[in-house]
């Protein structure tokens, strides 16, 4: 089975994290690696509650495996743990069957002092997608939610 994991330090503490991750203004936000847009298309995040999202090249020539620049992936709250973990089960909406099944991705957030230790785990990858890209792609996002929770509890100017 390939999985990723990645670690993140964010200076908020873990609700500010917590409701960055179940927020679609903010997931429409943070999960998308640069160079890309991102459009919710659905999210009911509770358990048993359903999102899809789709990721969408700014450059004209990149392909998608979705449509011509998209990547569009679907999927389910599985746990949600109160400022402490979110896991979901996701999958890619894909005609390749290299890039089909589903995947469980995990954050588990750890108080620090200063913040809050984001633990983000990607378990079962399909075989057609190279954990490298899929690491390089979640320390993007995950760079970009620290951004956000952190600027979620500065003081107003």
């Amino acid at each position: 089975m390939n999985s990723t994991r990645v670690e993140w330090f964010v200076s908020a503490p873990r609700p500010n994290v917590f409701r960055a991750l179940l927020d679609a203004r903010s997931v429409r936000t943070w999960m998308v690696p640069d160079g890309m847009t991102s459009r919710i298309h659905e999210f009911d995040p509770r358990v048993g509650g359903r999102f899809r999202i789709s990721l969408t090249y700014d450059v004209p020539t990149a392909a998608g495996e979705t449509s011509a620049r998209t990547d569009t992936f679907h999927g389910t709250f599985v746990r949600l743990v109160s400022d402490a973990e979110v896991v979901q089960n996701v999958e890619f909406e894909t005609d390749n069957p290299s890039l089909s099944g589903e995947m469980t991705i995990t954050y588990s957030l750890i108080a620090e002092p200063g913040g809050t230790r984001v633990i983000a785990r990607h378990d079962n990858l399909p075989p057609g997608l190279s954990p490298e890209d899929n690491e390089l792609g979640f320390r993007m996002s995950l760079a970009k939610l620290a951004t956000l929770a952190e600027q979620a509890g500065s003081p107003k100017v």
